[in-house]
């Protein structure tokens, strides 16, 4: 593990894995997730030759944990220090829900000469709903944009229940232990943030090829987010994984991987 310092001080730390060689895939968790909700993707990226880094920003996992100035243009430059302090080109990153949208406020503030690709996961770009875009977050929208995150990540009544799902919720429980089940203050402020950003003309101003991946039985938005987000982007794709909810990577990782690894070999 690494520790990096940000231009405010704060400490974030990254894993590397595999062979220093390979290509650099940066992998950032979603929110609150630590960099242990990469467990069923390190091994497998790390066997196909590639330079695996998984990274807990500010407030995941080993990083501090700052009690304010939790927002997602600091996400995105948090990337930028990790790419740059770490001098990492050609890489493949890929973002897990709010992981995802934090490489569009990245992409929103540098420009995109270190990457070589981009993979969203189950993340839309858009989670208000409105009249041009109803891919949002389900039961959000312009009649409650100040409330309904106010507290915490609001039922939606979408998706397999947790007791329907057998392995898949007993492979999230391992990958994501160790996480505080209250939310702070500051993390609020963060998914409030995050909730009213609209991130669909940075994609459209994106130039490296990305992949949009959806669970088919996701909790909080229609999986044909991913079809919407890939046709907004200049070189964009979608993929649906059947029998998958919002935490695709970990509740079906071996079709996750398969369609990740195709990607990567392509770029």
């Amino acid at each position: 593990m690494s520790s990096l310092i940000c231009d405010d001080g704060v400490c974030i730390d990254v894993t590397r894995t595999g062979d220093p060689a390979g290509r650099p895939v940066v992998m950032l968790a979603g929110f609150r997730a630590p960099a242990t909700s990469w467990l069923y993707q390190i091994g497998p990226l790390a066997e196909a030759g590639l330079n695996v880094h998984t990274v807990d920003l500010r407030g995941h996992g080993t990083a501090d944990r700052p009690r304010s100035g939790l927002t997602m243009e600091r996400r995105g430059r948090d990337v930028a220090a990790v790419l740059e302090q770490l001098d990492l080109r050609d890489v493949l990153v890929v973002g897990g829900s709010m992981g995802g949208n934090t490489i569009w406020s990245y992409l929103s503030q540098f420009d995109a000469k270190r990457l070589a690709g981009v993979v969203i996961v189950d993340q839309t770009p858009k989670m208000l709903n409105t009249a041009d875009w109803a891919y949002g977050f389900y039961g959000y929208d312009e009649s409650n944009i100040d409330t309904y995150f106010a507290e915490t990540i609001p039922e939606t009544g979408h998706g397999t229940p947790v007791w329907k799902r057998g392995r898949r919720i007993l492979r999230l429980l391992k990958a994501m232990k160790g996480i505080d089940r209250e939310i702070s203050r500051a993390e609020l402020a963060l998914l409030n943030d995050h909730a009213k950003a609209d991130w669909r003309p940075v994609i459209a101003g994106t130039d490296v090829p990305v992949l949009f991946v959806a669970g088919s039985e996701s909790e909080y938005w229609p999986a044909s987010h991913a079809a919407a987000s890939a046709a907004l982007a200049p070189i964009g794709s979608s993929v649906i994984l059947a029998k998958d909810g919002h935490a695709a990577n970990i509740e079906q990782p071996a079709a996750f991987n398969a369609a990740l690894l195709e990607f990567a070999r392509e770029l």
